[in-house]
Order: structure tokens, then C-alpha cells, then sequence
């Protein structure tokens, strides 16, 4: 250790890729990114039988094994190409530092669903704040202190604003029926409803029992609030 160098320090301090069984690797908990079987997810398997996993997933170890933090995708697709085991860099994370990494890793996908940014944006956002990343006050131009609160931190970092954040994490108080309605308005899936982002946002503040009256309705009418 005396005689090493600089480099062959920060060498060891690098990550290492390990292979690890992909049954003693639980999901994070309340993952809010659906792992669906759809045909981006055939084309991965695919890809994983005629190359394998190309790149490692992001693991913590806890006191029953592994958790996954970033990997749900590819390790679902592993299994379904007949792969035991999976590349993995194995991190020291606390809870709130696996959140914000397992949410920003998924938030570049090409499709994502009202309710996994609903749930992620909320996630992220109780651990920036957990984290210590409170409201902060700055000074404007004329000298006079203006609050910066976590949301405006996060809006930073993601392609939402501030307010639409807010919109999206409303949902999260929406009924699960109406949630799947939100969903299709981008998923479009024939013979079911779809309802638009705003109209969600102003039922979420109803009582649940009061939303839980809305679908009949709505199915009846065939038809979603404006």
C-alpha cells in the first residue's frame, strides 16, 4: 500500500462489474416503472440472447441479498432469454440516494405513463427533500429574497416544469380506474377510455368515494371531463 500510485488507487476504487444470480436480486420497492412484455421488451430479449447484457445493472446489497436500483428491464428480459445471471455494479446506497438514481435512470425512456412519472416525481422529490435539499432563499434582482423550493430544484433536472410536476404528482391521489384512463391517453389502447392530464388533476382533489363513482359514468356515457 505504501509504494502504490495515484492511479493504481483510484483503479481500485472504480466499480467492479460482477455477475450475480438474478434470483437472489429482489425489485425495488414500489417501483413505479412498469415492466410490461410488450415489443420493445421481445426485441430486448433478443438482443440479450444474441449478445448478452451489455450494460451492467446498478445493484444494492441488503441484509436477504441484492436489490435492484436501476435494471428491472433487463433483468426481466435476462430471465425470459434463459440467463441465470446478470452483469451488475454492486453500490453502498442509502434509500434515498437509491431512489434518486433509480428514477433518474428510467426518466430518458422514450414512453413513459402519467402514472410512473406521478409516482417516480413523487418518490424523488420526498428524498431530495429527506436528503436536506429544503427550501433555500436567493436574492432576486432588486435585492429582495425569493424561495426556491425542491419541486423548482427537480424541474431542473427533468423535462417538466415546476407546475407540471405538481400536476403529475397529484395523480398519485387519483383511484386506480381513473389512473388507467390518464395512462391511455398515451397508450390509446382500443375500447377504452382516455382522459386527459388537466381534468385528471381537478378530480384528484375529490374524496375517493366520490371518484369511485366517475367510471360507471363515464363508461355509460362513453365519455371522459374535458
Amino acid at each position: 500500500d505504501l509504494f502504490e500510485t495515484d492511479e493504481s488507487r483510484e483503479i481500485k476504487k472504480q466499480p467492479k462489474v460482477v455477475k450475480l444470480s438474478i434470483e437472489e436480486i429482489a425489485d425495488f420497492p414500489e417501483h413505479p416503472f412498469k415492466v410490461n412484455d410488450d415489443d420493445k421488451m421481445k426485441e430486448t430479449v433478443e438482443s440479450i440472447k444474441e449478445n448478452g447484457v451489455l450494460v451492467p445493472a446498478i445493484v444494492r446489497q441488503t441484509e436477504n441479498g441484492y436489490q435492484m436500483v436501476s435494471g428491472h428491464r433487463r433483468k426481466y428480459a435476462a430471465r425470459q432469454a434463459g440467463l441465470s445471471e446478470i452483469p451488475c455494479i454492486v453500490q453502498e446506497l442509502t434509500d434515498d440516494q437509491a431512489i434518486v438514481i433509480m428514477v433518474d435512470s428510467n426518466l430518458h425512456r422514450d414512453k413513459i405513463l402519467p402514472s410512473e412519472k406521478a409516482k417516480a416525481y413523487k418518490m424523488k422529490l420526498e428524498a431530495m427533500k429527506r436528503q436536506g435539499m429544503r427550501t433555500d432563499l436567493t436574492f432576486g434582482p432588486l435585492g429582495q429574497k425569493s424561495a426556491i423550493n425542491t419541486r423548482d430544484i427537480l424541474a431542473t433536472e427533468v423535462p417538466d416544469s415546476s407546475r407540471q410536476i405538481q400536476r403529475y404528482i397529484r395523480l398519485t391521489n387519483l383511484i386506480p380506474e381513473l389512473l388507467d384512463m390518464v395512462d391511455n391517453s398515451v397508450l390509446k389502447e382500443a375500447g377504452k377510455l382516455q382522459m386527459a392530464l388537466r381534468p385528471a388533476v381537478e378530480l384528484s382533489y375529490l374524496p375517493e368515494a366520490e371518484q369511485a363513482a366517475l367510471p360507471e359514468v363515464m363508461e355509460s356515457e362513453d365519455r371522459t371531463p374535458s
